[in-house]
């Protein structure tokens, strides 16, 4: 099974004594319901209490052991998975994570690791409920081999019937995990899109009644379906052990030459082995909802693996003063749900040290599409983009990506100053909360912002700050004034970018506003993924 097949990857040895500790636990209670069987069926002997008593010391004991160890295992199992699921999708190219979206990915590390955590909790208990099994057995093959044949094709019977229950119930559990995929999908257009619903009362009612009530329904279905099919075999199993009870105190005594106390002995272990066969079925919907889960996060690990980025061990330093150079560069992509794709390029263009260069262009033509590929995040299909001098590959873009500062328009705040080692942090960080006029909203220690709750002008002011203790050469604003009042945009075209260009520092703008072009050193604009001559209005330079 994945389960075995996951924790080996910890620790096999582990798994030996695990396995081997069980194994014994079930010996010991095949003795015990050896022992009982004779004081029944024999008169009691105080002699016998002993070895009962240490019988049943050493089954619990080594049973507990047993599922102490494993019980270790699986959890380190489940943070090694996330642990390792989270550095393969920071790892992965972005196009792909875009490819497989934000829905699937929470999915994945959410429900899918919650489930298997549930799932990993009872592997311990069934492993136990398995060796006893096992021993009883083996303790009825020792008693009888005729009666243990004829007990063997029953439960053959029993469990072709059950498994074919559960094949049934496996499936269904799959499509309902797809289903998944898709309500997280709409649970995300509920907190994104919580505005646009309350300020249409039939566009809720429609998301509502039929988006998010169809998926909803559908995956109720499906589960309730499955765990129909679970009582099923629940009761298939209740009823396959009451058939060999009587059958073996009923038919098989005509055919099988068999001693009364033996009968006894049968008809008692048949009996104890009712709770760990229960608990074996009770637990099959958490087995399999795992091993649904487990299958859909190993196939995204390795969908994610099979496109890592190669994370650079010892990056090189980074350049102080760097030219960035675009030679002949081209990206196409096919954007889900539109008939015709997108090209950029072949976009031929140079960037200097204390140069400050606007990127213009109506919506759709390509300037964010531009950012990415300037920033490393996503690579050239055709054509080269070089630093200094070095053309940029799968081997040294982590080294290139650690010359850039970028705030794109879908940017992320994070609510904590990290990868930064400066001795004065809190001191720097208050400085620049000064100059950004969010002194009196925001408060810094230890790093730790107070709030990132402000306004969206306020929050891009905040990841400015960020940018501005990065100090990194190459800087690249993906409509940063957008959201700003009247007064600080002025202030960011005025100063703000112009003390990054007396710094030496390469700055890319992408923009709108007209008013400042004059203040560009390079004005570049697209048009449906090429680049136009663009010129400053004469009215603008005066």
């Amino acid at each position: 099974m994945q389960y075995i097949q996951l924790l080996l990857k910890r620790s096999w040895q582990t798994i030996v004594v695990a396995v081997l500790l069980g194994l014994i636990s079930g010996l010991c209670n095949a003795r015990l319901i050896s022992l009982v069987n004779q004081a029944v069926s024999q008169p009691t002997q105080p002699q016998a209490l002993m070895p009962f008593f240490v019988l049943v010391v050493m089954t619990l004991g080594i049973g507990v052991l047993s599922q102490f160890i494993l019980i270790s295992l699986s959890q380190d199992a489940i943070y090694q998975l996330r642990l390792t699921l989270s550095r393969n999708i920071l790892l992965s190219p972005l196009p792909h994570l875009e490819r497989l979206g934000d829905h699937r990915l929470l999915a994945a590390l959410t429900d899918d690791v919650r489930v298997l955590s549930r799932t990993v909790t009872v592997f311990p208990n069934l492993c136990v409920d398995l060796a006893t099994i096992g021993g009883c057995l083996a303790y009825l093959a020792w008693l009888s081999g005729p009666m243990f044949v004829l007990l063997v094709l029953i439960s053959l019977v029993a469990v072709w019937s059950i498994q074919a229950t559960i094949r049934k119930a496996q499936a269904l559990f799959a499509i309902a995990r797809d289903e998944e995929d898709h309500l997280f999908k709409h649970f995300q257009a509920i907190t994104r899109g919580t505005k646009e619903l309350k300020l249409n009362r039939r566009r809720r009612d429609d998301f509502l009644n039929h988006t998010l009530e169809t998926s909803i329904r559908g995956l109720r279905q499906k589960n309730s379906h499955a765990m129909k099919i679970f009582a099923l075999s629940d009761g298939l199993g209740q009823l396959s052990l009451f058939v060999t009870l009587g059958v073996v105190l009923f038919i098989a005594p005509h055919f099988i030459s068999t001693p009364l106390p033996l009968l006894a002995t049968y008809a008692l272990t048949i009996t104890y082995l009712t709770m760990p066969f229960q608990n074996l079925l009770h637990r099959l919907p958490d087995l399999l909802r795992g091993q649904v889960s487990l299958r859909k996060i190993d196939h995204m690990r390795l969908a994610l693996a099979h496109e890592q980025e190669i994370d650079t061990a010892n990056p090189r330093s980074t350049q102080p003063v760097c030219h960035l150079e675009l030679k002949q560069v081209t990206y196409h992509y096919h954007p889900e749900g539109e008939e015709h794709g997108f090209t950029l390029g072949p976009i031929n263009l140079s960037f200097q040290p204390g140069q400050i260069t606007y990127l213009i262009g109506g919506n759709g033509s390509g300037k964010s599409t531009l950012a990415k590929l300037m920033t490393g995040l996503y690579m050239p299909q055709t054509g080269s983009i070089s630093l200094c001098g070095t053309p940029i590959n799968d081997q040294n873009r982590e080294w290139y990506r650690q010359h850039i500062s970028a705030i794109f328009s879908d940017f992320f705040l994070f609510d904590r100053c990290l990868g930064l080692d400066q001795v004065n942090l809190d001191q720097d960080v208050r400085r620049y909360l000064k100059q950004l006029h969010l002194d009196h909203k925001v408060q810094v220690r230890d790093g730790q912002l107070s709030t990132t709750r402000l306004s969206q002008g306020q929050r891009k002011r905040l990841a400015l700050l960020t940018a501005y203790l990065e100090d990194r050469p190459i800087y690249i604003f993906d409509e940063w004034a957008a959201d700003q009042e009247p007064a600080f945009r002025e202030l960011f075209y005025t100063e703000i970018l112009v003390k990054l260009k007396e710094q030496g520092k390469t700055v890319v703008v992408i923009t709108h506003d007209d008013r400042y072009f004059y203040l560009a050193d390079q004005l570049i604009k697209l048009d449906y993924g090429r680049v136009t001559n663009a010129q400053v209005p004469l009215a603008l330079t005066r």
